[in-house]
Order: structure tokens, then sequence, then C-alpha cells
């Protein structure tokens, strides 16, 4: 059957199948001379393609007389292979917290119930994301509004697609101390801090700014066992890393400019190539943001089992 693909045909369907993918079940499907003209193609060459998309299981419609053709049925993963679309690619941050297991499950799940597909690769470092994101290696990167907002200062080409608010990212950053008898930043403290992490990077710069601290070079997967081996005095991380909130003392942001970065480190958004905004609103459309958070919710409430 798939072979037929490569006839006249079959390529009219490839285009067809892509228009159709943008059209909801129980809508009118445009008539036979809509598609002749749009694509150039002719009438009967039309109506063999949506013949055989019907053969192939990717469509089913109804013919209402004088009011038209509506489209019943509709496998949208059978449509896009046809079209030669190819699946969405994102990057997230590994998925270390309840946090990050629920937003990667919500995009996951807000696409599947748009009858959509998508798939996650998964990397440490929003500067890394970004990087695969300017080189073509995903189609999408998940990163915080801060690193979002440093990101498209320097690359202009860049564009923020969707925004999730508040704690939609880590719930809140804290400094957390190696030795438990402390309640504040001293001097002379070796505080780790990871340069691929924008988010980690400039809110340790701006809390520590005003201390006459070392600063040490860590991959932040590194942080909670250089804390446990006291390599490190201090770090900053995120409180949705239990790991961090059992076994060690945490404090709030003394810094007025840290306390107000926060705010935006903690939002998730869905960054994307400015020239691909068109596509990429499209290849979004019906994916919510309330039904990504709903999911996220759920499981960091433990309501629902992490599936992404």
């Amino acid at each position: 059957m798939w072979e037929r693909l490569y006839s006249k045909n079959g390529l009219a369907a490839k285009k067809i199948a892509e228009l159709l993918n943008k059209i909801d079940v129980g809508a009118k499907v445009p008539r036979v001379s809509d598609y002749s003209e749009r694509l150039n193609i002719g009438r009967g060459t039309v109506q063999q393609a949506m013949k055989l998309l019907e053969e192939m299981k990717a469509i089913q419609t109804e013919a209402r007389g004088h009011l038209g053709t509506f489209l019943v049925w509709k496998d949208d993963n059978v449509l896009l292979e046809i079209a030669g679309i190819a699946t969405l690619i994102g990057s997230m941050p590994l998925p270390y917290s309840r946090k990050y297991e629920g937003l990667a499950s919500g995009i996951v799940e807000a696409f599947e119930s748009a009858g959509k597909r998508v798939n996650l690769i998964y990397m440490r470092g929003a500067t890394n994301r970004i990087e695969s994101l300017r080189t073509k290696r995903c189609d999408y990167a998940v990163v915080s509004k801060m690193t979002a907002k440093l990101t498209l200062s320097d690359y202009p080409n860049l564009k923020i697609l969707r925004s999730f608010g508040e704690n939609t990212y880590v719930s809140a950053h804290k400094v957390f101390l190696a030795d438990k008898e402390k309640n504040e930043i001293e001097d002379g403290m070796r505080v780790g801090v990871d340069q691929e992490s924008l988010d980690q990077f400039q809110l340790t710069h701006l809390e520590f700014a005003e201390k006459d601290v070392e600063f040490v070079d860590v991959n932040y997967m590194q942080l909670f066992d250089k804390l446990s081996s006291k390599e490190i005095d201090a770090t900053i991380w995120n409180v949705d890393d239990k790991r961090m909130t059992r076994n060690f003392k945490s404090i709030s942001f003394q810094s007025v400019e840290a306390q107000k970065l926060a705010r935006d480190t903690s939002q998730a958004v869905i960054v994307i190539e400015g020239d691909r905004e068109e596509e990429m609103n499209e290849k979004w459309h019906s994916v919510t943001e309330e039904k990504i958070l709903q999911v996220q919710q759920s499981v960091e409430k433990g309501e629902v089992i992490p599936r992404y």
C-alpha cells in the first residue's frame, strides 16, 4: 500500500494529508475543486488521492448532500507519516525531580490528547539545550524564562513560543550549606557553580557578589556529592531536588537582585527558532498549557505515574 505514495495520486495524497492534518474531526472538508486549484492538480487526481487516504486508514469522510463532505474520523499519526512530517523533538532538563517529570509527562500527554506525536531528549544545562536548538538537533527547547531572556538577547532569531507561569520550572531556589551549624554565608567559603546552568550561574553571582568567596566549577549533578564531602561549603540549587532538602540546611536569598531574578528562573518556557514560528504554531495547535500543567501538578502530587 505505501509504495502507492510514489505514484502521481500518491504524491497528491501526501500534500492533501498535510492539509487534512490541520482540520478537526467533524469539520467540513474543502471541495475537490478547492484542492485542485490550491495544489494545481486535476480533479480526478484529487479524488483518487482522497480515496487512497481512506484506503490507508488515514481518514474517513462522509458526504452530506448539498452540505458538502465532512471529516468524521482521522488518524493523525498516519496522516503525519504520509505527509512526511517528522515527529517534533523537544529538549528537556534531566528529569531528576517530580516537577521535571511532571512537565515532561504533561507535554507528552497534551500532544497525544491532540492526536499528535512528540519525542523528548534530556540534556544537562540550558546552554546545551539552546545549542541543540540552534544546531537543529531539536525543534524546541524547554528552559527558564530567565535563560530565554538572556539567550534571546544573544540570538535574536530565537523566540519564546509558550510560557507556563511561575513555579512551573522549579518551585524555588535557595542557598544550601554543607555545615548544618552555619546560618549564613561567610567569607572564605567555597561555592559550587555550574557555568552551563545559566540560572544557577546568574543567581550565584548575584547572591555572593558582596562576599569574599571562592567559586568552584561543579557540574550540577555533582552538587550533592560535593556538599556531602565538604569539597564545597555552599551552593545554590532548587528545592525540588529532595536529596538536597533532606540532607542540607537551606537559607533564602539575601540579595534583592537574586530574589527578583529567582521569579524568572521559576518559570518554564518553550523556545523555538523565530523563522519557524508559523510552522511551530501549527504543530502546537490544540496542545494547551492547561493540559500540560494539569498533568504536571498530578505527577507532583503523586496522583499519576510519570510517563515520558
